[in-house]
């Protein structure tokens, strides 16, 4: 599953730490996300989402193989 959530940090200017903490995860689990080998739980993805004010279909791409 593709994501625009690096895109959306560094649009805000905030740091993987940062997104990390508002979200209750680790550094790794962030860097995880944005290279897309990890795909979040829903409730993750709507902390996400919830964080940059948008829906979670605006940020997280699913794509069928």
């Amino acid at each position: 599953m593709k994501n625009a959530i690096q895109e959306l940090r560094k649009q805000r200017r905030m740091t993987q730490e940062e997104l990390a903490d508002l979200c209750s995860v680790t550094r790794q689990t962030i860097i995880s996300l944005e290279n897309g080998r990890y795909n979040p739980s829903i409730l993750l993805a709507h902390k996400i989402a919830k964080i940059f004010g948008l829906t979670i279909e605006q940020i997280f791409f699913f794509e069928e193989e």
